[in-house]
């Protein structure tokens, strides 16, 4: 989509001109993040977590490369290698903390910014390219995540590898293949720590490169907005600068104060304590959880327990991935051609049904395996698989949703759009 309004890069410095006619960075910068790319005027503060998101995962990288360089990735010494990480290098403390706590805070701001997109019908055309690989990004981010927690080599990433991994066994003639080739032998040792060092270490530069092609994809249509509905003109739009940038800037300084808080006084709160315990493969832990960013998939997993036609241990790997893949045919699911929840009424309610099954999935997976969290996870299973393959298909074709505003002009100042053209003018 292109906007005939938006203001040109015109460069006056003679530098920028010849940068420009050879190289045109600064012209793509400026129709990035510039006065060249006109944002809808309504978009709230639930806009600001996909920057959000690429602020983490700048900060990932950069305390990333620092740990690298002081970091072995070999089994006798790892863990030994993170504890002089903490005590011995200058500052090495706080780039642990970060890095640890920067994956949590990552984590946080992507379920934010996806539970957005699912209320807003950010995925709807014809934005759905955007939504596809907003979840190839949330995958990248999931494979890092797990690869990172192991390599601390305490108790709990030794047997998170060894339970993640064994996943794979379940998967008939080719399951026990897999893993042993996954990890480089029969169970997690050196090779399979130097693997998921080195994996570790370039997804999120592929992540990176997913980020640009999802900001690219994007720019074509335009961003959303709280309303659903398309731009009609200059007048349903201000310049991504200095508007959002203000306001994105406001969001960042909010995330970072309390991401200092978290670093500074309660950098283990997230973790696991038998972290700080080295591995040791003669000793299983009594309860054996991932992080906290994977519990809910983590209770859909649990949540078979009866072998029928198939594995038990087979279904809860085929749900736990299922739950994820489905999100990819979501713009598909939901034909409504109203994109807003907020003016889907059915909608809306079962949307924070689903937004309470999630967290009541997050509660069962980090609890012991054990009743009633069993049996209450495979309830909240059931439901979350019946929101997006029964229910949502079902209200998107009988809801009747409320009026809509004409533009998003009529939403913000309540008038129509020819009443706006002269204070738009001026």
């Amino acid at each position: 989509m292109s906007f005939p309004w938006a203001e040109q890069y015109k460069p006056t410095n003679p530098f920028m001109r010849w940068m420009d006619d050879r190289l045109p960075l600064p012209r793509l910068v400026y129709n990035a993040v510039g006065k060249g790319y006109p944002v809808p005027r309504n978009l709230n503060y639930f806009w600001n977590f996909g920057v959000l998101a690429g602020l983490f995962l700048v900060i990932q990288i950069v305390t990333g490369i620092v740990l690298a360089m002081h970091y072995a990735a070999n089994s006798s010494i790892a863990f030994a290698s993170v504890e002089h990480i903490m005590r011995d290098v200058n500052s090495g403390w706080l780039m642990r903390y970060v890095h640890a706590n920067g994956a949590s805070f990552f984590f946080i701001v992507v379920y934010i910014h996806i539970f957005r997109g699912l209320y807003y019908g950010s995925y709807k055309p014809p934005r759905e390219m955007v939504w596809l690989l907003g979840l190839v990004i949330f995958l990248l981010m999931m494979a890092t995540a797990f690869m990172g927690y192991v390599l601390p080599w305490g108790q709990m990433s030794y047997w998170g590898a060894q339970v993640i991994t064994g996943l794979f066994e379940a998967i008939p003639l080719v399951g026990t293949t897999i893993k042993e080739w996954l990890l480089g032998g029969f169970a997690p040792d050196n090779a399979a720590l130097n693997r998921f060092f080195s994996l570790h270490y370039l997804l999120p530069f592929v992540i990176a490169g997913v980020i640009i092609l999802h900001i690219w994809a994007l720019h074509l249509p335009g961003s959303s907005n709280p309303t659903g509905v398309d731009v009609k003109g200059p007048q349903d739009t201000v310049p991504f600068h200095p508007y959002y940038t203000a306001k994105d800037g406001f969001g960042v300084g909010v995330i970072l104060i309390l991401f200092a808080i978290m670093v500074f006084f309660l950098p283990n709160y997230l973790g696991h304590a038998d972290n700080y315990i080295e591995a040791n493969p003669l000793s299983t832990p009594a309860h054996i959880v991932p992080e906290w960013y994977f519990w809910p998939f983590y209770a859909i997993l649990r949540a078979f327990t009866v072998d029928f036609i198939l594995p038990a241990k087979l279904w809860g790997v085929v749900a736990m991935f299922g739950s994820i893949l489905l999100l990819f045919f979501l713009p598909w699911l939901d034909k409504s051609p109203v994109r807003s929840g907020k003016y889907r009424p059915q909608f809306k309610i079962w949307f924070w049904v689903l937004v309470v099954d999630v967290l009541i999935l997050g509660w069962c997976g980090g609890a012991p395996a054990e009743e009633p969290y069993v049996m209450i996870s495979q309830l909240a299973s059931m439901y979350y698989f019946a929101h997006f393959l029964i229910i949502l298909p079902i209200i998107s074709r009988t809801e009747r949703p409320r009026p809509m505003p004409n533009s998003i002009t009529e939403a913000v100042l309540g008038t129509d759009e020819s009443a706006a053209q002269p204070a738009a003018a001026s």
